[in-house]
């Protein structure tokens, strides 16, 4: 999908890109698909903010996305490719051969009218959702699961890929996108191919007011607050963070500071740590 520029008419306009959305092919969404979406403007049951910088925003409705795709070896036609404003990539409307509709994540390639299956006799095709360890080692994988029957958990945005690079006992190698290599249950499903919409990232918002349409609130930074407001505050006119490296408003490091627990759990299934 390409990026739409603008003529610089105002300033805000002359960095402002947008999606060319060519590969919509489907205006509206589909009604027996749609949930409510509740904001809660990063406020918790006390009321109190509990997540900064949320608020405001164009009303949306969730689409109820099939992760699992658990209707093995019957055929799904692909109806149409939509914009989902709850996730990066698009999604992708099918219909099953018994008529029932579901949305996927659409990957690259996908058009209206192709077939796509689930099954462990499924092709190598994109689109296709298959168990790890019939596929074949090498091949590009997105949607994939955590644990067998719970759904796509991870390699779900726009562009992503992870790919197979082994095979071994009950566990396959796998290399996510950030580098890091992980081992995963091969009876867990993934889905062939690359996820769409890879151009999302390269995006330039251009704007405050389009932020505010996605319900993100203006950030202030800490080093124009008071010492009672933030750690970088204070001071006579601009004066530096006066800590070894920055931090949070509550202290803690904010770059470089490692939040993972060092007894996860899951942290045998990770052969390498990403980049």
């Amino acid at each position: 999908m390409g990026i739409k520029h603008f003529r610089a008419y105002t300033p805000s306009r002359r960095n402002m890109t947008v999606s060319s959305f060519d590969e919509i092919t489907k205006k509206t969404p589909e009604k027996s698909l749609l949930a409510k979406k509740k904001k809660n403007a990063g406020r918790n049951s006390y009321g109190r903010i509990t997540v900064r910088h949320q608020g405001g925003g164009n009303r949306q409705k969730y689409r109820i996305i099939d992760f699992k795709r658990k209707k093995d070896d019957m055929k799904a036609t692909v109806i149409g490719i939509e914009y989902d404003p709850n996730r990066s990539s698009n999604i992708a409307l099918i219909q099953y051969e018994d008529g029932e509709k579901a949305y996927i994540l659409a990957p690259v390639g996908l058009k209206d009218g192709d077939t796509v299956v689930s099954g462990k006799d499924s092709d190598i095709r994109v689109g296709n959702c298959l168990p790890i360890e019939n596929i074949p080692v090498g091949t590009v994988i997105h949607n994939i699961e955590l644990n067998p029957g719970q759904g796509g958990k991870m390699v779900r945005t726009a562009g992503g890929e992870a790919q197979l690079m082994a095979k071994e006992g009950k566990y396959a190698h796998v290399r996510l996108p950030s580098g890091e290599m992980r081992l995963v249950l091969a009876r867990c499903r993934a889905t062939i191919g690359t996820i769409g919409n890879a151009d999302h990232s390269n995006i330039k918002i251009g704007k405050a007011g389009r932020k505010r349409h996605m319900g993100i609130r203006p950030t202030v930074r800490g080093s124009v607050m008071n010492p009672v407001d933030h750690p970088h505050g204070g001071g006579e006119g601009r004066a530096p963070v006066g800590h070894p490296g920055p931090l949070t408003p509550w202290g803690k490091p904010a770059l470089g500071y490692k939040t993972r627990k060092k007894n996860k759990a899951s942290n045998k299934f990770i052969v390498k740590r990403r980049k």
